[in-house]
């Protein structure tokens, strides 16, 4: 028995003398340093990867905000100087509107008289339709719509289209009608539009009377 025994408590000895060892303080302290630095590893691992998905999130949402705001400049683009664009628009409206809208119905009359004058063609007679247009409004206009009768050649009738559509007083030929030829006269009908500035009121009565006057001699009905 004290054979036996001898050897194993030889071992169990040199057993806790080892561990006595390793638990020295030295040992302790490097072994805390080994833990410190795969801690840091690990932690610095962790660092590199959230800063890179952080660097490519924010990549795509500087390319996402570069898109957006590209998208807001091509928007806002046509309201860039809509000041200026609405005062040069109002000038030109007015422009318009003093140089080429008649102020009164006796105006678009005589206009309509002395052109069929100067093409050689007989106005048989006109009437005039107004309509209110924008009424109450600082720009309130008349729509002025013509119905003509006309009798003259066929080349003395197309000069008289041209030179309404070139007149500076504004027409718009709505239509044009053949209502028959007779010796060698065309008989045509005419529908004209025009607008009157500043609310003027036109007297159809009065301009079909005197459509008669500027026309080539001899009209009626």
């Amino acid at each position: 028995m004290s054979a036996v025994t001898a050897p194993k408590a030889k071992a169990a000895k040199n057993g806790v003398g080892r561990v006595r060892d390793l638990l020295r303080p030295l040992n302790l302290h490097w072994a805390g340093v080994g833990l410190l630095a795969l801690v840091n590893m690990y932690l610095i691992a962790q660092m590199i990867f959230l800063w890179h998905a952080s660097s490519n999130y924010s990549a795509d949402a500087m390319t996402q905000q570069r898109k957006e705001l590209r998208l807001a400049g091509a928007a806002a683009e046509p309201l860039r100087g809509l000041d200026a664009k609405l005062a040069t628009a109002t000038e030109e409206a007015d422009r318009f509107s003093r140089d080429r809208l008649p102020a009164r119905d006796s105006e678009v009359v005589a206009e309509l008289g002395e052109l069929t004058k100067k093409a050689g063609v007989r106005l048989v007679g006109a009437t005039y339709v107004p309509a209110p247009v924008l009424a109450g409004s600082t720009g309130e206009l008349t729509e002025l719509r013509i119905d003509a009768r006309l009798a003259g050649d066929y080349r003395p009738l197309v000069l008289l289209l041209n030179s309404l559509e070139r007149d500076k007083m504004f027409f718009v030929i709505d239509g044009v009608t053949l209502n028959g030829q007779q010796s060698g006269t065309v008989n045509l009908r005419l529908r004209l539009t025009t607008y009157l500035r500043g609310g003027a009121a036109a007297e159809p009565a009065a301009a079909e009377t005197a459509a008669a006057g500027p026309a080539t001699g001899g009209q009626g009905q």
